[in-house]
């Protein structure tokens, strides 16, 4: 099992190299690209060796996905509460992006346990910005209320084209997965993992962690819905959050694992995918060997007949003994 963590470990990596340079540095222009198509664009110059410009680019929304400028609900607000005065925000973002920072290194406090956490939270800008609105909507959830102005059903974006769904109420958030893979083997492997999933759920060890259910067709809560935003080859999960599940610490946990629940199933798709692939050939080099092995035996075992049978012709042939007649012989 793998959960995916929030940081970007290139972008990560990329900033504590340039704190650690000083004042010495190199340009710096590079693209990288993270799963669920997140795309970044990292700048740094030699004129101004500790300014970065980021630039983000987010999965593309579909049309049900309600966006603000181009960002989720509440994304600037959580930019401007996670970084503070060291991140300021270009508006208008470059060309082919949805949003661009200009990050100055020299505002971070000198403090390193403090400098090392605000790096890693501008490399989770990922989660900052697509988690923004379902972070807004659980924080309501943890003081057992709604979020003023948000519709009875919110879709948030989380992959190119899709989106997952959230039905906020006081006590309670549903949020529900349309279930998408395009390879035919994909598709059964995830309606069987996802089965065992929610199997796996009923457990005792797991009886606080959230409701989890599957369903080949869209659930109640997804009535009035798009029909194209409901076309899902391996069904629809549903996971029912408490208030207690988004207490304290355990909100950004929540907010992640459920921002990159359908990364988390591709995986170990995937995974299961390859194993079954690696046990395939193993069986068939085993086959092979096995193969190998026996046409050895016959081979030899054929040798061995053909030596025998020569062998006994050899003593036919010199053993034998041959009697001179006569003409005199043959008239007595």
């Amino acid at each position: 099992m793998i959960l995916l963590r929030s940081p970007s470990r290139f972008l990560l990596q990329i900033l504590q190299d340039r704190v650690l340079s000083g004042e010495k540095g190199m340009d710096i222009d590079c693209h990288t690209v993270e799963f669920d198509d997140v795309r970044y664009h990292i700048q740094f110059s030699m004129r101004n060796p500790k300014v970065m410009v980021l630039s983000v680019a987010l999965p593309l929304p579909p049309p049900e996905a309600i966006l603000y400028d181009g960002l989720p609900l509440g994304a600037i607000e959580a930019i401007k509460a996670a970084y503070g005065p060291v991140v300021q925000i270009l508006d208008p973002p470059k060309d082919g992006f949805d949003l661009t920072m200009k990050i100055n290194l020299t505002k971070l406090p000198p403090d390193e346990e403090q400098r090392n956490a605000i790096l890693t939270q501008i490399a989770s800008v990922r989660e900052v910005v697509l988690g923004a609105p379902l972070k807004l909507l659980l924080k309501h959830l943890a003081s057992k209320t709604v979020a003023p102005n948000v519709d009875k059903l919110v879709a948030l974006v989380h992959r190119p084209n899709e989106s997952f769904f959230l039905a906020p109420q006081a006590d309670k958030v549903t949020i529900v997965y349309p279930m998408r893979f395009q390879d035919s083997i994909d598709i059964v492997l995830a309606t069987s993992f996802l089965q065992e999933f929610v199997e796996a759920r009923r457990t005792a060890a797991l009886n606080n962690v959230p409701s989890c259910m599957w369903s080949p067709a869209p659930p109640l809560e997804l009535k009035g819905v798009p029909a194209d935003a409901l076309n899902a080859n391996a069904g629809f999960v549903t996971f029912v959050v408490y208030p207690r599940h988004v207490e304290g610490k355990k909100l950004d946990r929540t907010v992640w694992n459920l921002l990159t629940f359908h990364a988390y199933v591709s995986y170990h798709v995937k995974c299961s995918e390859g194993f079954m692939h690696t046990r395939m050939r193993r069986r068939v080099e085993s086959l092979i060997q096995a193969h190998n092995v026996c046409l050895t035996c016959l081979t030899l075992q054929a040798l061995d007949r053909a030596k025998s049978d020569a062998e006994k012709l050899k003593k036919l042939v010199h053993g034998g003994s041959f009697k001179r007649l006569s003409l005199k012989n043959e008239g007595n």
